[in-house]
């Protein structure tokens, strides 16, 4: 390995802004609001502001599960929240989520805010009982996998994710490190669907909403140009169970919400009634743009 400058770390770490990262923009070291801006607002019971980001999609693809069960008071209206040109940091986005991540939701029946795509999960499968175990024993291991994907995705998306993709110098001793880790956890998902057809058993529950967009996006969408890297390929218990979540409708839906990148007819910035994936996606909205 080797290294053309070793980096010093000063006694105390000072903010640059001059950082040449491509997303040196949307980070900083404060909290809070950086203007004012409102968001806006639907007709529906619930108000989504989120991308279709990882953590995004979990949301979507939980909320077009429950209408494709024929649950009405899971509608609601989605906007797009441009994390490139900061709109996180609005007041009205602030106000919902302190920690200025997507997604973020409002319950306008009962007036409450929610973030973190984890918890958004739970709020929804206990609200409207479905999605999560009965069984106590098996929505105990439903929640298991579920705490597991929090945990263990910062290590696919800012570890590896970031330094694989993103970051303006390749260290080769970081992505050795994260992809040491990211494989592992392929390897302790491999495991787990090898005796199971969902992560949990044959249930199809949110702790599958959680990790599917992140690990199976490895193999369906090659997530950070990183599918060969990976050898994402080689665990077939992921590629089986990947494949066959990417086939439901409600999935396929979900992916479309907030996507503002790729095929003009697969992105929804918007989303607001069951019809807008037919009549308002980017490719109706904008023919030129084919």
């Amino acid at each position: 390995m080797s290294h053309t400058k070793q980096y010093i770390p000063p006694k105390v770490w000072q903010w640059e802004k001059n950082n040449d990262s491509k997303f040196a923009n949307i980070n900083r070291p404060v909290s809070g609001p950086t203007h004012e801006k409102s968001l806006p607002e639907g007709k529906h019971p619930f108000q989504l502001y989120s991308l279709a980001t990882p953590n995004g999609v979990k949301v979507t693809v939980m909320l077009e599960e429950l209408l494709e069960l024929g649950i009405k008071g899971a509608e609601y209206d989605a906007y797009t929240v441009n994390i490139m040109e900061g709109d996180q940091f609005g007041s009205g986005f602030v106000k919902v989520n302190p920690n200025s991540k997507i997604p973020a939701m409002m319950d306008k029946p009962s007036n409450t805010r929610l973030f973190e795509s984890g918890s958004i999960l739970l709020y929804l499968a206990e609200k409207f009982d479905a999605f999560i175990p009965k069984d106590e024993k098996l929505k105990t291991e439903c929640m298991n996998w579920l705490f597991w994907q929090m945990g263990s995705a910062p290590f696919l998306g800012g570890g590896f994710g970031h330094f694989y993709s993103y970051a303006p110098t390749k260290i080769e001793y970081a992505i050795d490190r994260f992809a040491m880790e990211v494989k592992r956890q392929l390897d302790v998902l491999d495991k787990q669907l090898q005796q199971n057809q969902y992560i949990c058993g044959d249930e199809y529950t949110i702790a599958d909403m959680a990790i599917w967009p992140w690990y199976g996006a490895l193999i369906i969408d090659n997530l950070y140009d990183a599918t060969e890297f990976l050898d994402a390929q080689s665990y077939k218990n992921i590629n089986r169970w990947a494949k066959e979540i990417d086939a439901r409708p409600a999935v396929q839906r979900g992916q479309m919400v907030n996507r503002t990148w790729g095929d003009p007819s697969k992105q929804l910035h918007e989303r607001h009634d069951a019809s807008d994936f037919t009549l308002k996606t980017q490719d109706k909205i904008n023919p030129e743009i084919q």
